[in-house]
């Protein structure tokens, strides 16, 4: 015979429950942004447009060097001068160069590494979740060009089906002075 109590969900087995759904979710997105890494690495630039929401907003501010009084001041804002401010038509236009040989920083081709850790959910509203993520991009180029970049991202993830679409991507760089010859690199 069943009592009240084993009818009923305990406080612990209700946050057990919680936790789990939350350490499947993080499991979720993580596999999601080592997929989409991997694709960028392999040149995928195709499927990888596939993984972004029509209303995708790509975007990195500049970085400048800010005294403690002024770091309010360190990223430029939203609608000002940016080394990206995309949505998916320009990121679309973007990878067709890319497909076409017709971007000469990249012919030959760029060969990358896109490392993501320190994954944080922030935020779950809904079907979008908020992801702080810190990266590090490695490019090699030609026989000895070398360009690396630091940061941390804020994505936005919104669910879809079974999977994830990026909605929103804001790349926050650890440099302030780029030493590359070219920005071709997708992040």
């Amino acid at each position: 015979m069943t009592t009240l109590n084993q009818a009923r969900p305990t406080a612990d087995a209700r946050n057990d429950t919680g936790m789990l759904e939350r350490l499947v979710l993080q499991h979720q997105v993580e596999q999601f942004l080592y997929e989409e890494a991997a694709l960028l690495d392999a040149r995928k630039y195709r499927q990888w447009l596939g993984l972004l929401a029509d209303d995708i907003h790509y975007w990195m501010p500049i970085r400048r060097t800010v005294t403690n009084q002024d770091l309010d001041m360190e990223f430029t804002k939203p609608g000002a001068m940016a080394y990206f401010d995309d949505d998916r038509t320009v990121l679309e236009m973007r990878v067709r160069k890319l497909e076409a040989g017709s971007a000469w920083s990249e012919d030959p081709p760029s060969r990358s590494r896109h490392f993501v850790s320190n994954v944080r959910m922030l935020d779950v509203v809904g079907d979008e979740i908020t992801v702080e993520v810190c990266f590090h991009v490695r490019r090699t180029r030609l026989n000895s060009e070398l360009s690396e970049w630091f940061g941390r991202r804020e994505d936005t993830l919104r669910r879809e089906g079974d999977g994830f679409r990026l909605a929103r991507r804001h790349i926050f760089l650890d440099q302030t002075v780029i030493l590359t010859s070219n920005m071709s690199t997708l992040f």
